[in-house]
C-alpha cells in the first residue's frame, strides 16, 4: 500500500465508477482497475462493492478513502504553495449559478471579481439543477431552495422573496389579484415547472396556504420573463430582484404583498462538496461571494424597512 494508491481510491469513490475516475485521472480504465486490484490484494479484502448505480466503499474502503483524501489535500496544498511563490493569485474555479440570480445580480459581482483577480480562471455554468456538485468538477454552486441537501456543505446567503406583479398598463386594464385564489383567474408568467403543476406556497402569520396554478408562459430565462411582464402578457410570479428596478421606476406594480410566497424555496445557499479540496482560488471566490451576497441582502432589508435588523443570513451547515 502506498500513498498514490490511496489517492486513486479516493478518486474512484468520489467518481462512483472506474470510467469516470479514469477520465479525471487521465488514465486508462484498465490501469485504474489494475491499481485498485493491487491495493485490494495488498489489503487482503474487498474495498469497493458494486451497487445497482455506483461503486460504494466497504467499511475498510471508507477508512482508507478518508486517509486518501487527507493525502491528496496535502499534495495539492504543497503544489499550490510552490506554484504561488512570487506570483499573483491564480487557478481555476468552476461555479454553477442560477439562471436568474446569476445573470441579473451575480454577473456584476463576478466581473468585479475578475478585475480583482485576473489570474483566476472562472468557468461559469448558468443552470438551476440541484445535483451539479455531484457531477464533474463543479467547485461551488449557488441555489435557491427550501433546505439544502444533507450531503453538501451549505452556507446561507440570503432570503428570497417572490412577487406577484404586472405592468402598470396590464393592472389598469385587468386589475390585480386581491386574494390568493384570484391568481387562478390570471395568465401566470413564471419560471419553469417541468412535468407538474406549479404549487405556490403562501405564508401569512402562522397560516400556510397552497394554490395550484397553471402558467401560460414559463421559462428559465428570467430576463425574458421580465420582458414578458413589462409587455403586459399577464401576472408575473418571480423573485423580487427580477422586477425591483421596474417597481422603483413605477412601470410595474405588485399585489398580495402581505403574503410570503414560495415556489422553489425561500432561501439562497452556497453549496460545496464536503470532502473536496478547496484551492486558494476556490476559497477566495467563496469568501467573496458570501460577502457580496450578505451585503446585498442587508441593503435590501434596509431599503424595505430602514428600522429592520438583519437576521437573514450567516448560517453554515455541514
Amino acid at each position: 500500500m502506498d500513498a498514490q494508491s490511496l489517492v486513486l481510491l479516493a478518486e474512484i469513490v468520489e467518481a462512483g465508477n472506474l470510467s469516470l475516475a479514469a477520465r479525471r485521472l487521465k488514465m486508462s480504465r484498465a490501469n485504474v482497475s489494475y491499481h485498485l486490484a493491487q491495493l485490494e490484494k495488498s489489503m487482503g479484502q474487498e474495498l469497493l462493492r458494486r451497487t445497482t448505480r455506483r461503486l460504494e466503499p466497504t467499511e475498510v474502503g471508507y477508512r482508507l478513502y478518508e486517509h486518501g483524501c487527507v493525502i491528496r489535500e496535502e499534495l495539492m496544498a504543497a503544489q499550490e504553495s510552490l506554484a504561488s511563490l512570487g506570483s499573483s493569485l491564480h487557478g481555476q474555479v468552476r461555479l454553477s449559478i442560477p439562471t436568474g440570480f446569476g445573470s441579473l445580480v451575480m454577473s456584476d459581482w463576478l466581473i468585479a471579481f475578475k478585475r480583482l483577480y485576473p489570474g483566476i480562471v472562472l468557468n461559469l455554468l448558468f443552470e438551476n439543477r440541484v445535483d451539479d456538485l455531484l457531477r464533474d468538477e463543479v467547485d461551488i454552486a449557488v441555489r435557491v431552495m427550501s433546505e439544502p441537501p444533507q450531503q453538501l456543505v451549505a452556507v446561507e446567503l440570503s432570503p428570497v422573496r417572490y412577487s406577484v406583479c404586472a405592468s402598470v398598463e396590464y393592472a389598469s386594464q385587468h386589475g390585480m389579484p386581491v386574494e390568493l385564489d384570484d391568481l387562478r383567474r390570471y395568465p401566470i408568467i413564471t419560471s419553469n415547472v417541468i412535468g407538474r403543476d406549479l404549487r405556490l406556497s403562501a405564508y401569512q402569520g402562522g397560516n400556510r396556504c397552497e394554490v395550484v396554478l397553471h402558467p401560460t408562459l414559463a421559462t428559465e430565462n428570467f430576463q425574458f420573463l421580465r420582458k414578458a411582464i413589462l409587455a403586459g402578457l399577464g401576472v408575473g410570479l418571480v423573485p423580487d430582484y427580477v422586477i425591483d428596478r421596474d417597481v422603483a421606476a413605477g412601470t410595474v406594480v405588485t399585489a398580495l404583498t402581505s403574503w410570503r410566497l414560495s415556489v422553489f424555496g425561500t432561501r439562497m445557499y452556497l453549496l460545496r462538496m464536503p470532502g473536496r479540496y478547496q484551492t486558494l482560488a476556490v476559497r477566495t471566490l467563496i469568501d467573496y461571494v458570501v460577502e457580496r451576497a450578505r451585503e446585498w441582502s442587508r441593503a435590501r432589508v434596509r431599503t424595505a424597512n430602514p428600522a429592520a435588523v438583519d437576521t437573514s443570513a450567516g448560517n453554515d451547515r455541514q
